[in-house]
């Protein structure tokens, strides 16, 4: 069962840096994103919809902890923001 959570206008920005952060370390790679998906264990439209700048998409710990995994970095990394 999944559980909406309202999510701030001041938090926006955080999620969509996220998502910004996770497609540049998956390109970096080489990953697509069908592979990145795979590796951390979620469905690819669930990480393109992560990804996409125009789509606020919530986004659990499990999962960013997982994508970090994926991609051999620390998880902290996807969470640093540039203003």
């Amino acid at each position: 069962m999944s559980k909406s959570i309202k999510i701030s206008k001041q938090n926006e920005f955080r999620y969509i840096q996220l998502g910004l952060n996770i497609a540049y370390y998956r390109k970096l790679q080489g990953y697509t994103q069908e592979e990145l998906a795979e590796a951390a264990g979620i469905s690819r439209s669930h990480l393109s919809a992560i990804e996409a700048p125009n789509i606020i998409h919530n986004i659990s710990l499990e999962a960013i902890f997982n994508i970090a995994a994926a991609l051999k970095i620390d998880a902290y990394k996807l969470l640093e923001f540039r203003e």
